[in-house]
């Protein structure tokens, strides 16, 4: 569930102090917080006044942004323990007369920037009606301590040149987790307390310390496994929860991303199958897949390819693994995809090549990959095994060979990496449906290869009053790539338990790429 490639480079941000501007509307600036649902208790968190973050580049909507930090524990098991603190940017809303129930947005990854988001929400419309709240995950950047890893952003630029699985490609990715770790346990910061139930524990501090008696949550990918869990764990406050490509906290555990793979490439091939240009051109997609997948994997391809921009080209190798992944990653746009299978199958591997290129220009320093492994460590891994993994893989791609299937697409190593990572279990308590009678809207794309879209149903099943939309053709985070879904949500945000769901009616995935013979 790492950030979907919408995203082209860091956004920025134009510096705004927040103390200059004064507290927001309905807002207690600085006013301390009880933990939600647990009753008085000695003050925990405050919100402090501040500037909004520098970022990389400007981002329009922060330059008239109320910013700050929230300051909470570390590890609330631990009281007198180390403090840490969170940005927070509050976004002006456009219109005059704004609704008085903010949004406050939960980001995917976990570990990707969150203020890197902004200009897509805005986009997007979640501001147009009411504020939009932002708060960078605990670890994430401009946290303090930020959780970042140059050396897995350095590691992960030199396994382009390596194949998927390949033993030098593990090796360079321990190595950089425990070198990781070892700096940041030196430095005093706790793993274990970055997972979910803190995560969620922040949000609802969060409202608390800002005075808010009601908000909106709307979160993607991780995001809505969080919001679901601050739903099931915080429940106080929350007037609504929208949730964008699903990973519900009960079933995602690291073998499911086979399934997710599986799903959202049926789903593409089934949608060029159904244009008549798409399905003369590339007959037997799956075919064709199935055997690249099987050569490319016995007599891996070296390649020189030139990543974007105005970089050097650089060596990379396309195995049957780095295949499949360019595709879940969207490395491969799935609009591309067709086009790309059929120029390989004749000898051209330049698409799929250039997508790995991808991968040999990483944002150092900017995800926290910190915040990523110890969720995953805690939450995905625990109860689950090697076999496991490929025992799902063969399910989703029979007859496929082992090498590829011993890894979780996007998460290859995990089981390796989190020996070293070494965080407390916590999935017991996580591994939880959300029951709830609070509207939600529960929003998949048909080619989301990342989280499939029939996931949608295992929230769906616990939340009473919950509307499901599916958008096709659409891959991972929806919202910010439909003006359908984003008309939904707006409708949803006005009318909770009545969404106008009417343009998802007679949606079509966009034509594919059609290539001449």
């Amino acid at each position: 569930m790492t950030k979907h490639t919408l995203h082209a480079a860091a956004a920025a941000a134009a510096l705004a102090c927040l103390s200059a501007l004064g507290p927001a509307q309905g807002t207690a600036a600085g006013a301390p917080a009880q933990p939600a649902g647990t009753g008085p208790a000695a003050p925990s968190a405050r919100f402090v006044p501040g500037a909004c973050p520098r970022t990389p580049e400007p981002i329009e909507a922060l330059s008239t942004a109320r910013c700050g930090y929230l300051e909470v524990p570390e590890n609330r098991a631990r009281p007198g323990g180390r403090t840490i603190r969170l940005a927070v940017a509050v976004i002006k809303p456009t219109t005059a007369e704004p609704a008085p129930d903010p949004v406050v947005f939960m980001a995917g990854g976990p570990g990707a920037d969150t203020f890197d988001d902004i200009p897509f929400l805005v986009e997007s419309g979640l501001n147009k009606d009411r504020e939009l709240i932002v708060m960078a995950q605990r670890g994430n950047l401009y946290d303090q301590p930020n959780l970042a890893c140059p050396e897995v952003d350095r590691a992960n630029e030199k396994t382009v040149a390596f194949g998927w699985d390949a033993p030098e490609a593990k090796q360079l990715m321990v190595k950089a987790y425990q070198e990781c770790r070892d700096r940041l346990t030196a430095a005093g910061t706790d793993l274990s307390a970055y997972n979910s139930t803190e995560n969620a524990a922040d949000f609802a501090d969060l409202r608390t310390a800002l005075g808010i008696a009601q908000w909106n949550v709307y979160g993607y990918s991780y995001g809505t496994n969080l919001g679901l869990t601050y739903l099931r764990l915080h429940p106080e406050g929350i007037r609504a929860l929208a949730i964008d490509s699903l990973s519900p906290p009960q079933v995602t555990i690291l073998p499911w991303g086979w399934s997710s793979a599986r799903e959202g490439l049926d789903a593409v091939f089934g949608a060029c199958a159904a244009q008549p240009a798409c399905k003369s051109r590339y007959p037997g997609l799956d075919k064709t897949l199935d055997e690249q997948v099987a050569r490319l994997e016995a007599n891996p391809l070296t390649l020189d390819a030139r990543p974007p921009g105005d970089g050097k080209p650089v060596k990379v190798v396309l195995d049957g693994g780095t295949l499949l992944n360019m595709m879940v990653g969207f490395n491969v746009k799935p609009v591309d995809v067709p086009a790309a299978l059929e120029e390989l199958g004749r000898g051209d591997p330049q698409r799929f090549a250039q997508g790995r290129a991808k991968d040999s220009v990483q944002p150092t320093g900017l995800v926290a990959h910190g915040l990523t492994q110890s969720v995953a460590c805690a939450e995905w891994i625990p109860g689950t095994s090697e076999p496991d993994v490929l025992a799902a893989g063969r399910e989703a791609f029979p007859g496929w060979p082992r090498t590829v299937l011993a890894q979780t697409p996007q998460l290859p190593f995990e089981y390796d990496v989190c020996k070293v990572w070494n965080v407390a279990d916590n999935a017991a308590r996580h591994r939880v449906a959300t029951v709830s009678s609070v509207p939600a809207l529960v929003i998949s794309g048909t080619f989301d290869m990342k989280t499939g879209a029939s996931y949608a149903k295992d929230a769906s099943r616990t939340l009473s009053r919950s509307t499901s939309v599916l958008i096709p053709g659409i891959g991972h985070w929806v919202v910010p790539q439909s003006k359908c879904a984003q008309q939904v949500l707006a409708s949803f945000l006005a009318r909770p338990t009545a969404p106008d769901t009417s343009c998802v009616a007679g949606l079509t995935p966009a034509p594919f790429t059609i290539t001449p013979k």
